[in-house]
């Protein structure tokens, strides 16, 4: 198994799931420089990213210490909460079709 939770190193992450691992990261409070290194995203993608969860808010930016700390909303919470439902729905309907008659 590889770090993240790949099993295949040559597949791609699409976005909800990027922004899952960002909002997962981000629950407790995390500072951009620590979502960037633990979401595995360049400067640029970074960015791309907490404006679009701002925006929609996902994610809300609190300044401790002149420090700029980004924690997941309720709304954010509640996106996670659907992202891992949706996630086994698909993992258990995968497993399922395997057993089911071909017609």
């Amino acid at each position: 198994m590889i770090k993240g939770g790949w099993t295949d190193p040559r597949k791609r992450r699409d976005r909800l799931y990027i922004i899952s691992e960002i909002l997962s990261i981000a629950k407790d409070g995390a500072l951009k420089t620590q979502i960037m290194y633990k979401a595995n995203l360049s400067f640029a993608q970074l960015n791309e990213y907490l404006s679009l969860l701002l925006e929609m808010k996902f994610l809300e930016p609190i300044v401790l210490n002149e420090k700029t700390v980004y924690k997941t909303t309720p709304k954010g919470l509640e996106y996670l909460q659907s992202y891992s439902e949706i996630s086994d729905l698909l993992k258990k309907g995968g497993e399922k079709s395997n057993s089911l008659p071909s017609f």
